[in-house]
């Protein structure tokens, strides 16, 4: 992991939390949010080692069960699969492609969005669980992708070194 992947990792990685905790929701439903850590987590599965990028992943999910008030552990577990199952096929993959890069993001949040409700439904009694994780399925598949196309408009993120 060189010094300025770090660096630009740590950086993204704070100013997502700052938007996804305190800004977005005073201006935008909670269905209507784009899930920016899921998004810098793909990045990581596209880009970097299983060593670095497994903890990470873990790391990301549960900062987001820390400051979305979550169950703790749920994302850790649902960002940790997600990140295995890119990095399985990442290798075969041209990972610089915008494209791809939306799709995944498109496919992880429909990965995540099924991993969270099947562990809800194992572990906990919320009745109407199905009916409320499905009714924002396709809005928060939309932002995120919408949000996903930004980030590879970016010039840093067609760049050849590696992130971390």
């Amino acid at each position: 992991m060189n010094h300025r992947g770090a660096l630009i990792l740590f950086f993204s990685t704070l100013t997502a939390i700052v938007l996804q905790s305190s800004l977005l929701p005073l201006y935008l439903v909670e269905m209507f949010k784009p899930d920016l850590l899921l998004i810098i987590m793909v990045v990581l599965a596209l880009r970097v080692s299983y060593g670095t990028g497994m903890p990470l992943a873990w790391l990301l999910g549960m900062v987001k069960d820390v400051f979305s008030g979550l169950y703790l552990g749920l994302n850790g577990f649902s960002f940790l699969i997600i990140f295995l199952l890119i990095k399985s096929v990442a290798d075969r993959l041209y990972t610089e492609s915008g494209l791809l890069f939306v799709m995944t993001v498109s496919g992880a949040t429909l990965v995540c969005m099924l991993v969270n409700l099947l562990l809800l439904v194992m572990l906990t009694d919320s009745p109407n669980l199905l009916y409320t994780m499905a009714s924002g399925l396709f809005p928060h598949l939309l932002v995120n992708a919408f949000a996903a196309s930004l980030v590879a408009l970016l010039p840093l993120f067609s760049s050849e070194e590696e992130v971390a």
